[in-house]
């Protein structure tokens, strides 16, 4: 994440602050112990090292806003990176789930599909073979829809009004007889609902 390279950013740049600050710490302790020590005699050395001192306390405060200012965009960067690594797994957890409901209804289908062909291999027993052979090769081209039923004059497979003509050569058929939609050329399912 960008944020995550932002707030390791902001480390690399408050450890270089903090040692910048350390530094110029160090120089002004030494300064001031030179100072302390009476090892400078010299009223213009004296003088240099005090302005110098000065200089060190006001470079050193100046180093330290920076160093705060850097450690305030550090917090913001891992606030950040803490809310959306909670956002991330919040979105994992629901795709997880998402993936196990998906999986488990793969599953059911699975199961209902092999029940599905066992009762199709038991019933197809039952039919003969050549309506078996017209169903499949109906099925193939119609897109997996063999067969459809006739309701109130109306094929269902391909939702097509029976013409006046077409219903009454159906009404007239035997009920052993294998019709088909003049339109889509399927099996046509006659039941008491066909308005026969």
């Amino acid at each position: 994440m960008a944020v995550q390279t932002e707030e390791s950013d902001c480390a690399r740049e408050q450890i270089k602050a903090e040692q910048d600050v350390d530094q110029v710490r160090q120089r002004a302790t030494r300064d001031q112990q030179r100072l302390d020590s009476g090892a400078v005699t010299s009223p213009k050395d004296l003088e240099n090292l005090q302005r110098e001192i000065v200089s060190l306390a006001k470079r050193q405060g100046d180093l330290e806003d920076i160093v705060l200012e850097v450690m305030e965009r550090r917090e913001s960067a891992q606030e950040r990176t803490a809310e959306l690594t909670e956002r991330v797994g919040s979105v994992q957890g629901k795709i997880d789930d998402a993936t196990a409901r998906r999986d488990a209804a793969y599953e059911t289908l699975d199961a209902d599909e092999a029940t599905a062909e066992k009762e199709r291999e038991v019933i197809s027993a039952t039919i003969p073979a050549d309506l078996l052979k017209l169903y499949d090769k109906l099925r193939q081209q119609q897109g997996g829809i063999g067969a459809a039923k006739l309701y109130q004059r109306t094929c269902q497979g391909c939702r097509q009004e029976l013409a006046i003509t077409d219903f009454n050569e159906v009404r007239a058929a035997a009920p052993d007889t294998v019709v088909r939609c003049e339109n889509c050329r399927r099996i046509l399912v006659r039941t008491s609902e066909s308005g026969l």
